[in-house]
């Protein structure tokens, strides 16, 4: 019996990992309002229909703009860093 997984593509198996990266730092309560909303933002581009290179790049730009926030705690700042490697990954 076939499941959902098995017709992903590797590209949006990926994406899903990635989903999850981000709901976990979101569930971190060390984390600005400001950073969660850019989180979401990029969670929300992630979901969306469209095009898989449109979607990731507006992940991508939705996590550079705070991934250099001064208030961002260390290891949420690697985790937006490991999220926006995967995403650049994601889209080569």
């Amino acid at each position: 019996m076939l499941n959902e997984s098995d017709y992903m593509s590797d590209k949006e198996k990926e994406v899903n990992e990635i989903k999850v990266l981000i709901r976990d730092l979101l569930d971190d309560v060390g984390i600005p309002k400001n950073i969660k909303k850019a989180l979401i933002d990029a969670k929300e581009r992630l979901e969306s229909n469209e095009e898989l290179n449109v979607k990731v790049s507006a992940a991508i730009y939705a996590l550079d703009t705070v991934s250099e926030d001064i208030n961002m705690p260390s290891h949420a700042r690697m985790q937006i860093w490991t999220i926006m490697s995967s995403l650049e990954s994601v889209k080569e």
